[in-house]
């Protein structure tokens, strides 16, 4: 059974940063692309980033375009995403997303981020 496992969410003032992780395991299949993803409270579950996991090249939602950087380390099948200039719009549960290669997508368990002075 594949595991998602994020890490690193927590309470950060306006303006700071937290690096989120995300460790697959249990994975007997390739990886085609590894992403994060958000919900607000009250809110829809939105799009922030994703990462091709064969060529590292990147796609990010316009409003963390410049603050959020998503990486990947493939030996280590994890995923993160720096977060910097935080602000308190981007409170909410971050979830870790992997679609396989041949099509099946796979959830974590999300990690709470809190933005708050």
């Amino acid at each position: 059974q594949v595991q998602l496992v994020e890490s690193g969410g927590g309470l950060v003032q306006p303006g700071g940063s937290l690096r989120l992780s995300c460790v697959v395991s249990e994975i007997i299949f390739s990886i085609s692309k590894m992403g994060w993803y958000r919900q607000a409270p009250g809110k829809e579950r939105e799009f922030v980033a994703i990462i091709n996991w064969s060529g590292g090249s990147t796609y990010y939602a316009d409003s963390m375009k410049g603050r959020f950087t998503i990486s990947r380390d493939s030996a280590k099948n994890t995923v993160y995403l720096q977060m910097n200039n935080l602000k308190p719009d981007d409170t909410a549960v971050y979830y870790c997303n992997l679609i396989s290669s041949y099509g099946r997508t796979y959830w974590g368990q999300g990690t709470q981020v809190t933005v708050s002075s």
